[in-house]
């Protein structure tokens, strides 16, 4: 019934309706942030609750199902597009008796994988020890509550200090450390702002073609794939645009929905380029069944980072494979708000590259003390 993959761990995908939320396009997520993890996706189950239990996130009648269906799978672990608690992990890792990943862990093991540069690293790194000093608490409780016993004295309760403390002095270091690169990134902003150089940010989900679109303004050629966060590390280049000002464009992190909160905190100096940009370019897969969705995610992302306030034109890609033409959409204002453009084929792209020169438009210096051209 199920075959078994050349390569990587078998998944399966428990995605659940949690009061009025959808579940569907949930599923299709989780299940690429698996495959783009490495892991081949034997089996998906779904179900809905009012509410998470607290001890299972499930329930039991659920979770029955879910080791019926894991054994029959062979799974090798369950993936939950949920955020798991410590106590509730470790409940289902003893009734579904296999590795349990959470919506959380899943994101940071692929940013580990994905991270290139020692910036990249430390910031993932940094993420996941804060998420591990959640678990580490979560883990060791059962030890603080105990007033004795054997097995239970002393060294539980020193162990968990000693760890607690050890992570404590790791998380200080690695903060202290991207503290000194988003110094280096702010002094260099400045130095771009006296320049007179503006600074255009290109933002949006993970996947919507940021990359394929930086690659296609600046003619760069930065890693771009058909899969989810394929680009960590922030890369700016400057992009021709006749008749406009000097523009440097950075390609960011893609966006995704519930990304961890440690994880946007400890990608701060990087996101600051978004933050501290003239103008972002909201990067939009149009051809996406849940483009709305995705939409508002970003929107909450950019309110998070301090960025909701930086003027915006959306790019609606892709429109190649959504069937829609190229072209611009006004506001009431005049302004250019929308640009449709295809980053594979390039159709489009004159729009925008139009869209640039109109919003950062060269400032012509009249000279009074010219001579006026003679008549004949």
């Amino acid at each position: 019934m199920f075959e078994q993959p050349a390569t990587g761990d078998r998944a399966l995908i428990v995605a659940l309706e949690i009061g009025r939320e959808r579940s569907g396009e949930r599923l299709h997520e989780i299940s690429a942030l698996a495959t783009s993890a490495g892991a081949t996706v034997v089996a998906s189950i779904g179900g809905r609750r009012a509410r998470p239990d607290p001890a299972l996130f499930a329930g039991s009648g659920k979770v029955d199902e879910i080791a019926q269906l894991r054994r029959e799978s062979a799974a090798d672990l369950v993936i939950f597009d949920h955020a798991l608690s410590g106590v509730q992990q470790r409940n289902l890792e003893r009734a579904l008796e296999c590795r349990i990943v959470d919506r959380v862990s899943l994101i940071l093991d692929i940013f580990a994988q994905r991270a290139r540069s020692a910036e990249g690293k430390l910031q993932v790194e940094l993420a996941q020890l804060k998420h591990m000093a959640t678990r580490l608490v979560g883990g060791w409780t059962h030890l603080e509550r105990q007033k004795g016993g054997i097995g239970l004295r002393g060294p539980g309760e020193t162990q968990l200090e000693t760890d607690r403390r050890l992570i404590g002095q790791r998380v200080k270091l690695l903060q202290e450390r991207l503290k000194r690169v988003s110094k280096r990134r702010a002094t260099q902003n400045q130095a771009r702002h006296r320049a007179a150089i503006r600074t255009v940010a290109l933002v949006g989900y993970t996947n919507a073609g940021k990359s394929t679109l930086f690659n296609r303004l600046t003619r760069a050629n930065v890693y771009a794939a058909d899969q989810l966060f394929a680009t960590l590390d922030t890369t700016l280049r400057r992009v021709h645009v006749p008749d406009a000002q000097p523009i440097v464009l950075s390609d960011t992190v893609g966006f995704i929905r519930d990304l961890p909160h440690d994880l946007v905190a400890a990608f701060s100096a990087t996101l600051a380029e978004a933050a501290d940009a003239d103008l972002l370019l909201h990067v939009i897969d149009a051809s996406a069944d849940d483009r709305d969705g995705q939409i508002e995610a970003v929107h909450g992302l950019l309110a998070e980072i301090g960025a909701a306030e930086v003027p915006q034109i959306r790019v609606l890609n892709k429109c190649d494979l959504a069937g829609i033409g190229t072209g611009v959409e006004r506001d009431g204002c005049g302004n250019i708000s929308t640009v449709r453009v295809s980053a594979v084929t390039g159709a489009g792209l004159a729009d925008l590259r139009a869209a640039l020169a109109e919003r950062f438009p060269i400032e012509r210096v009249f000279d009074a003390t010219a001579t006026p051209a003679q008549p004949g």
